[in-house]
């Protein structure tokens, strides 16, 4: 049986880097912009991690109810291993849902932006339709699809819009970036979890990519993340290509994974490109803070 710590354990893995750096990297570009606020960040922020933990808590409790997870590799999840009872890992992630619509609410009331509320519910609808509901996307290879839209694209490009009223094309370069390197996490995850998933009759991407080619995708994902920080760099300020801190961590996490590894190995490259996601968004904020 799971427990608490080493949920939360593999919980951090998945929620830090893919709520924070989006949001980090969008406020990059609304202080190239002359537009920054500390408060419409923070409010970005919690509306990510909330609804980056529900997520992961709808994910625990789709996949256990199915029993795909009942061979897992890695940290286990609460109701796959049996710590937990489904309903109550049900309600904790329409709670996170809610708290996220709260947070969204207060940062639409801000921005007068009110068309984000469309926004806001397509985000839990994806959210929770990822491994939930009768036919959920995240069994189709549509994973990575969801992950790029709206932990990369809206978190990132929706960060900067809520401040400065627009997207300019430096938040889009940005928000591909931070796109990228959240399906590199994705790879990663399900690579791990690729042989559990073929029995279980999970149909991630990888699983329709098989074992190379999930690979390969790996390593173009982060080609296309480094390019686009340079991109943005060369848009704002070369201050930004702090962003390419990404590569202290990106470069041991594709070694791994062009070695071969495989199981519990990819635990460790799981942390680094999450790291590696971390510090694009973090050198992005910071560089952009140095130089404009």
């Amino acid at each position: 049986m799971a427990s608490a710590a080493e949920w939360i354990e593999g919980a951090r893995l998945r929620t830090l880097p893919a709520a924070i750096s989006p949001v980090l990297a969008g406020a990059a570009i609304a202080v190239a912009e002359s537009g920054f606020s500390v408060v419409r960040t923070l409010l970005a922020l919690l509306v990510a991690l909330a609804l980056q933990v529900g997520v992961n808590y709808a994910n625990d409790y789709s996949d256990g109810v199915r029993g795909t997870d009942a061979a897992r590799v890695g940290p286990q999840r609460l109701v796959g291993s049996g710590a937990a009872r489904p309903g109550q890992v049900k309600y904790a992630a329409f709670g996170c849902f809610g708290l996220a619509g709260i947070f969204g609410l207060i940062l639409i009331v801000l921005c007068g932006q009110w068309w984000l509320l469309a926004v806001g519910v397509a985000c839990v609808l994806a959210a929770w339709y990822y491994t939930g509901g009768k036919h959920p996307y995240g069994y189709l290879g549509l994973g990575e699809v969801f992950v790029f839209v709206f932990f990369g694209l809206v978190a990132t490009a929706g960060t900067a819009y809520v401040q400065i009223g627009r997207a300019p094309w430096t938040a889009w370069t940005a928000a591909v970036a931070m796109g990228a390197l959240a399906c590199a996490v994705l790879v990663c995850n399900n690579l791990r979890d690729l042989e559990n998933d073929l029995v279980s009759g999970k149909r991630t991407l990888e699983t329709r990519l098989g074992d190379r080619g999930s690979r390969v995708f790996y390593v173009l994902l982060g080609v296309v993340a480094i390019a686009m920080v340079v991109v943005t760099a060369a848009g704002t300020t070369w201050w930004a290509l702090a962003g390419l801190a990404m590569v202290v961590f990106l470069v041991p996490a594709s070694r791994q994974i062009v070695n071969g590894g495989r199981g519990m190995a990819l635990v460790r490259t799981l942390k680094f490109t999450g790291f590696a996601e971390l510090a694009g968004g973090t050198g992005l904020f910071l560089g952009m803070l140095i130089g404009v």
